[in-house]
Formats: structure tokens, C-alpha cells, sequence
């Protein structure tokens, strides 16, 4: 069979060609390190990759969450720690007001530390975060949450907690409302709550109580009237809002006795004055704004008299109380942040494994192996080289070259 030139030049330069373009293609694989360099090389390793390469771009984004959500909640146990803090010594505020030596004129000072504790109290509540948000104004962000009133403070957030995706299967908040953690704490025992009536002129004092059974609270309010015969003896007569079926008798009056009814326990001690009332009602949940703006209204209020100190003293463990409820619910919330901090640190450490095991088998799907490479480099340059060489030779070979 006769090959004429035009064929032989075609066939050389195509199959140098060919394997010029396969060398060319074995030095960009090892330039850049990937095996797959266009999806016609694998299309079943390219298709794998790339599915491998979206769930690490997933994964880095639920790192980025978590960063965030660590950051924000660092943010509120920080405040919320002060916030503790500004509490304890309020108490501390509550334990010296009480000191009997003291006239209405001293405890001034205690009132003006009390306001200034409560303008710095409503401040730590308007707390915003590094990137400008309130921290505890619920999804309300660019709005203040609390604003001073008469009462006390006027919470102007939501009850939204801000939630983010931290994981495939897991969305975590990220904040707490001002509104559960400033206005969270209940009254009284958390069932029920004592106090004493603003025109007793008595000398007596109720305790906070506890629940005897459960199964028998009814919820309703409850007034104790103290009343004293022509002999001297004292009775109090349990009258019940909405009154019951059966009218209560007067009892006889004890100082310190437990007085017992509907699954309730308390005590008044001292010497009730004729017509001094006592409550009994359910416990609310109460903001700490109110309870500290009632103490200052307790200790700006005359103690003058017996009945004026009993005022005091009934006052002063009503607020002791209330703020102990408080910081009881404010621990309650920061359990929660550490619970969900101590959350993040063990999805940061599943996720830095998944970066792993995602990174592993991307390099094991798209990776050259280097060693194979070059050796493959290698031959096909020497292969290259051969042919050029064979086609020079080739493309020389004449019948004139035979006659000469």
C-alpha cells in the first residue's frame, strides 16, 4: 500500500499533537495537584466532588454561625453577671435600711444608692452588642427594651429569641427577652404571696409561707382581719375573694403560730393592732424595675410609731424576698446560656471533624497521586521526544535518497 507525504505529515503531527496535548495535561495536573481538571476527565469522582465540596461550604457556614452564637451569649452572661452582682448588693442595701438604730433621715442614703443602683440596673437591661443590637429587646433589635416609669420600667421588646443554625439538625438561640430575664421573677414563694396592709399601726409581721398541698390551692385572694374583744383577746377572721361556700369563724391569735388553711402555711408574729389586715394572693411574676422601685418607696416612707417600723421591716422582707425570686431566675438564665455555650464548643469540636473527614475524601477524589504523575510526565515526554525524532526520519525518506 502506498502512504503518500500529505498522509504521512497528518498522521505525525496529529499523533504528536495528541501526545503533546497529554503531556501538557499531566503538567497542569501537577501544577495544580487535582487529578480532575474538567468533569469529562471523571464525571462520576467531579459529581462526588462536588457534592463533598458543598457540604464543607455548608459545614464552614454553621462554623460561622457558631461563632456568632458563642459571642452573642458571652455577651449576655457578661451582663448578665454584673447584673448579679448589682443584686447582691442591693440586698446587701435591703440587710443595712433595716437597722433599727437608724432614723427615716439616714436611711436617705440608702435611697439615693438604691436610685443610683436602679439607673444602672435599667442601663445593663439596654445593654447593646458589639454590632449595635440590644441584646434583650427579643426580635425588637433596634429598639430600646426597657424605659423608666412610674412602676418601675415598661419592657418595649417581644419574647422572640433569636435562633440560629448551628448544625445540620440543631438551630440554637443565640439571645434571652429582657422580658424573662428582668421581669421572670416571681412573688412571694412562687405559690402565694404575703403582705401586710398600708394602714396597719400593729406591730405585726407576716412570713412568706410555704405550700402544705399543693392539690388544694384554689388561686383566689385571701384577706386576714385582726380583730380585739373588750377582754383583750385577739381573733383574725380568713375572709376568701370569691367567698366560699362556707364562711370562715374567727380564730384565736398566737404570735408565731402557724395559721393553716387551703393548702397554705404561714405566720404573723408580733402584736396586730385591732382591724390590721393581712393578704394572701397568688404569686405574679414581678419585674425587679418594680420591686426596687417599692423598696424605695418603703424606705422614703416615715417609720414613725410601732406601726411605721412594722411598715419597714414587713417592706424590706417583701423586697429581700422578691430580689432573692430574681436572682433565682436570672441563675436559672445563665444555666441556659452555659448549657448552650458548653452546646456550641461540642458542635465546634463534631464540626472540626467533619472538616476533616470532608477535606480527606475531597483530596482522595480529586488529589494526583504525585509519584504516578511524574512518572507518567516522564514517559510520555520521553515518548514525545521518540516520535518527533521517528518523524523527522520519516518525513526524510526519499527514492531519491535510496539512488544518491
Amino acid at each position: 500500500m502506498r502512504i503518500s507525504t500529505n498522509t504521512i505529515f497528518e498522521m505525525g503531527s496529529g499523533k504528536i499533537g495528541d501526545m503533546t496535548l497529554a503531556m501538557f495535561k499531566t503538567q497542569q495536573q501537577i501544577a495544580t495537584g487535582l487529578r480532575i481538571l474538567s468533569p469529562a476527565d471523571d464525571p462520576v469522582a467531579a459529581a462526588a466532588a462536588l457534592g463533598v465540596d458543598q457540604a464543607i461550604s455548608i459545614n464552614n457556614q454553621f462554623a460561622t454561625n457558631r461563632a456568632n452564637a458563642k459571642s452573642a451569649l458571652s455577651e449576655e452572661e457578661s451582663v448578665l453577671q454584673s447584673v448579679t452582682t448589682l443584686l447582691q448588693s442591693i440586698k446587701t442595701s435591703v440587710v443595712g435600711a433595716g437597722n433599727a438604730s437608724m432614723d427615716d433621715s439616714q436611711r436617705q442614703a440608702y435611697v439615693t444608692q438604691l436610685r443610683n443602683n436602679f439607673e444602672e440596673l435599667l442601663g445593663l437591661a439596654n445593654t447593646r452588642g458589639a454590632n449595635g443590637d440590644y441584646l434583650f429587646a427579643g426580635y425588637q433589635v433596634g429598639s430600646k427594651p426597657f424605659t423608666e416609669s412610674a412602676g418601675g420600667a415598661v419592657y418595649n421588646g417581644d419574647q422572640g429569641q433569636r435562633m440560629l443554625q448551628v448544625g445540620a439538625a440543631r438551630q440554637l438561640s443565640s439571645s434571652d427577652s429582657g422580658s424573662s430575664i428582668f421581669e421572670g421573677g416571681m412573688t412571694g414563694n412562687g405559690r402565694f404571696q404575703t403582705s401586710a396592709g398600708n394602714a396597719n399601726t400593729g406591730s405585726g409581721l407576716i412570713s412568706t409561707g410555704s405550700v402544705t398541698d399543693v392539690s388544694q390551692l384554689t388561686g383566689a385572694k385571701y384577706d386576714i382581719t385582726f380583730s380585739i374583744d373588750a377582754a383583750g383577746a385577739t381573733t383574725y377572721l380568713v375572709t376568701q375573694t370569691p367567698p366560699p361556700a362556707t364562711p370562715a369563724t374567727p380564730q384565736p391569735y398566737v404570735s408565731g403560730q402557724a395559721i393553716t388553711f387551703d393548702g397554705m402555711t404561714f405566720d404573723v408574729k408580733g402584736v396586730p393592732a385591732n382591724g390590721d389586715t393581712f393578704s394572701i394572693e397568688p404569686s405574679t411574676n414581678q419585674s425587679i424595675f418594680t420591686t426596687i422601685t417599692d423598696l424605695l418607696n418603703v424606705l422614703s416612707t416615715s417609720t414613725t410609731g410601732d406601726g411605721g417600723k412594722t411598715r419597714l421591716t414587713n417592706g424590706l422582707n417583701t423586697a429581700n424576698n422578691n430580689i432573692d425570686n430574681a436572682l433565682a431566675n436570672i441563675s436559672k438564665v445563665r444555666t441556659t446560656v452555659g448549657t448552650r455555650l458548653q452546646e456550641i464548643e461540642n458542635l465546634d469540636n463534631v464540626g472540626s471533624s467533619l472538616t476533616l473527614q470532608y477535606t480527606a475524601t475531597l483530596k482522595q477524589l480529586q488529589e494526583i497521586d504525585p509519584v504516578e504523575a511524574y512518572s507518567r510526565f516522564t514517559q510520555q515526554q520521553f515518548a514525545l521526544d521518540a516520535a518527533q525524532k521517528t518523524f523527522i526520519k520519516i518525513a526524510g525518506l526519499s527514492l531519491f535518497n535510496m539512488l544518491s
